[in-house]
């Protein structure tokens, strides 16, 4: 059992998300940074969708009842374990009555703590994702506050075969507060004058403070729209790119809704999502650049494939 101390921020626990009731309407939700998510789960041998807690712009503090092993990963964060300062994508051993901190600091925006065995959390819909504006999923759907207890499963190796393990540097992604992000054009790019696509393609776009786990709002060059900006709903995915009437992009992201009304002009490519949700609002901004659907497949291919051969003992 992990007791939660102390928490300021979005701290939720989250899974890879609620598939299969997006025809419903309800929203995928799941992890900010899939890649991070992931990794922490690989580090401690869980299945890379067990139930992790993912803290965002603020500092959490739990205390341990009981032996374990914790990895952290992300970015912007400083993990402390009792008196030690851990660096994140590492694993380390927690003794029983000590306490656990993430705290935030420095370039990035979300970090994901998991527990050998994950969390034992009900699921709702066939998810453990905490999905705050529906109010459930997770800790009956809120954040995490204090006092809240979070069950540990049991792991699958013996902790001390799971302490100090380590994703190489050269397999974890390298982020920074003005990435350059890789997208496809469509399926409604030609709903706005043909300049604009090259302006968005072209000039730097700032993660507006009113972005939120739904969508990033962009501030920058406005994109004009060919004739107006309202449209029949269609679906949406996590990375859509949609121009509303006032011509400032929003990406959405992990709690995206499953329909939207306004031109669609761009996917933000799987791989580079983490790297956009990464961007920290009212600071960082981004750059778009075009790639075509073979190249993204290969570069996520690529970015598992080195995420699970780099995974070793320190």
């Amino acid at each position: 059992m992990l007791e939660v101390i102390e928490a300021s921020g979005l701290a939720t626990i989250q899974d890879l998300g609620r598939r299969g009731w997006r025809r419903f309407g309800v929203p995928l939700s799941g992890p900010m940074d899939t890649f991070a998510f992931q990794a922490a789960n690989l580090l401690v041998s869980n299945s890379i969708d067990a139930a992790t807690l993912e803290i965002g712009g603020g500092d959490i503090e739990l205390c341990a009842d009981q032996d374990c092993v914790i990895a952290a990963a992300g970015a912007g964060y400083i993990l402390s374990v009792y008196i030690w300062e851990f660096p994140l994508w590492d694993s380390c051993f927690v003794r029983a009555g000590w306490k656990i901190r993430l705290k935030k600091n420095g370039v990035g925006m979300w970090a994901y703590l998991a527990v050998a065995g994950g969390f034992d959390i009900m699921p709702v819909l066939n998810s453990c994702s905490t999905y705050l504006r529906g109010h459930f999923g997770g800790l009956d759907g809120h954040l995490l506050q204090s006092r809240d207890q979070l069950k540990v499963g049991k792991p699958k190796l013996s902790l001390s075969d799971l302490s100090a393990r380590t994703l190489i540097k050269d397999s974890r992604l390298f982020y920074n507060e003005s990435p350059t992000i890789e997208v496809i054009l469509g399926p409604q790019s030609e709903g706005l004058i043909d300049d604009s696509i090259q302006t968005f393609l072209s000039s730097p776009y700032r993660i507006s403070t009113t972005s939120d786990r739904m969508g990033y709002r962009l501030e920058g060059a406005p994109l004009t729209h060919l004739r107006g900006a309202d449209s029949i709903s269609e679906g949406m995915n996590i990375g859509s790119i949609q121009v509303p009437a006032d011509g400032q992009p929003i990406v959405m992201m992990a709690d995206c809704a499953t329909t939207g009304g306004y031109p669609q002009i761009a996917s933000v490519i799987r791989a580079d999502l983490p790297l956009l949700a990464q961007c920290t609002p009212g600071k960082d901004s981004v750059r778009f650049c075009e790639t075509s659907i073979e190249a993204a497949q290969e570069k996520y291919r690529t970015l598992m494939e080195k995420m699970k051969k780099g995974i070793g003992d320190l």
